[in-house]
């Protein structure tokens, strides 16, 4: 039969409730056992079925309950989970963006057992990603960062908005200069993106105007943004430079 598995169905119930989607079957993680969130020896696990509330709440990784108070309204974040954020086409999924920012890792389960790989490596492509038949994600596992982290989400309302651009940032420093740098990005692409060239243009740096703005730059050229209702391809390209100026400003001070 056609199933379809849900945790906060906010993804899901849309469509079926419009007649977009008909399963035959539909499955809920709710009472599943994967609503939780800990730490262990430096690391940061949480469960799949972990509502944007829970992560709201948490302040191990302040950068995390930024991203969440980021996703929809408070009804929403009551619903959402996690591991249903991976799931939502551009211009949606910023939690995910931060968990790439963090070099987070998905441990997923299924018939044939259990795999670790990295958030760097799931997605695929639009709305596709690495996932087996009847395999799932169970886990995100990431460890508690020791440098500073920012989250930027430009959107045309206050709150509550879909993203033009989102930027999240993990920036390590040894003596001032810049020893270890992760960039991503949201809405400007098939899905969550690192800016890997930018990246590697911030190593041994120190964060001042000049590398600020060639950071920008760098970033904005190895985007591959779209045009929909919220923004333009042009215009989300010429944004990237401004959000990730503003991510990179709040971890100089």
């Amino acid at each position: 039969k056609d199933s379809l598995i849900i945790a906060g169905g906010t993804l899901a119930m849309p469509l079926i409730n419009d007649g977009i989607s008909m399963p035959e079957q539909v499955l809920g993680l709710r009472s599943a056992g994967m609503d939780y969130i800990k730490e262990e020896n430096g690391f940061l696990l949480i469960g799949s079925t972990a509502t944007m509330t829970m992560l709201a709440e948490q302040t191990a990784i302040p950068m995390l309950a930024d991203a969440a108070l980021a996703v929809g309204g408070w009804a929403i974040r009551n619903m959402a989970t996690v591991g249903g954020n991976f799931f939502a086409p551009p211009p949606g999924g910023d939690f995910a963006t931060a968990l790439l920012a963090l070099d987070a890792e998905l441990s997923l389960v299924g018939g044939n057992g259990t795999r670790s790989v990295p958030i760097s490596e799931f997605y695929t492509g639009f709305l596709t990603n690495i996932l087996q038949p009847g395999e799932l994600i169970h886990e995100i596992r990431l460890q508690v960062p020791e440098g500073k982290t920012a989250f930027e989400k430009y959107g045309r309302r206050h709150a509550n908005t879909p993203s033009v651009v989102t930027a999240a940032l993990s920036i390590t420093t040894d003596k001032g200069n810049i020893s270890h740098a992760r960039i991503a990005l949201n809405a400007v692409g098939a899905h969550p993106v690192r800016a890997e060239k930018a990246e590697q243009y911030l190593l041994g740096k120190t964060i001042n105007d000049e590398v600020i703005a060639a950071t920008g730059e760098i970033a904005a050229d190895e985007c591959s943004p779209f045009t929909d209702a919220i923004a333009s391809e042009w215009y989300r390209r010429k944004m990237v430079p401004v959000v990730l100026a503003r991510a990179l400003q709040s971890v100089s001070v």
